[in-house]
C-alpha cells in the first residue's frame, strides 16, 4: 500500500510539473478592472507565469474549504466533547458505586448515611 502511494505522488508531481512546464507564459493580475481602478486610484498589477496563478488558486480553494469543514463541524466537536465528559463522569459514579459496593455496607444503612449527611 505504500509503494502505491509513493506512485500516486509521482504521477501527481509529473503532472504538475507538465502542467507548470506547458502554462509558462507570463500574464498581468490586476486588483480592480481598469475602469474601477482609474475612478479609485487603485492599479494595483503584478505579472506572474500562468501556472502560479493556477497553483494559488487550487490552493486558495483547498484552504478556504478546510476552513469552512472546520467550522462547519464545530457542532460535531463540540458535541463528542460533552460525550466524552459525560462518560467520564459516569465512570467516576459506577467506580465510587463498585467500592461501596466492595465494601459490604447495607444498602439501606448507605442511603440512611447519605440522607443523614445532606440532611
Amino acid at each position: 500500500m505504500r509503494y502505491l502511494r509513493y506512485f500516486f505522488l509521482a504521477v501527481l508531481g509529473l503532472c504538475l510539473i507538465i502542467v507548470a512546464l506547458a502554462n509558462r507564459q507570463i500574464v498581468t493580475l490586476t486588483l480592480l478592472p481598469e475602469d474601477l481602478a482609474v475612478f479609485s486610484g487603485l492599479s494595483w498589477q503584478i505579472q506572474l507565469p500562468l501556472f502560479l496563478v493556477v497553483f494559488a488558486g487550487i490552493l486558495a480553494g483547498l484552504l478556504i474549504g478546510f476552513v469552512w469543514e472546520w467550522l462547519r463541524e464545530y457542532k460535531h466537536r463540540s458535541e463528542a466533547s460533552r460525550a466524552k465528559r459525560d462518560t467520564a463522569k459516569l465512570e467516576r459514579e459506577v467506580k465510587r458505586l463498585k467500592r461501596r459496593d466492595a465494601s459490604g455496607q447495607d444498602d439501606v444503612l448507605a442511603l440512611l448515611e447519605d440522607g443523614g449527611k445532606a440532611g
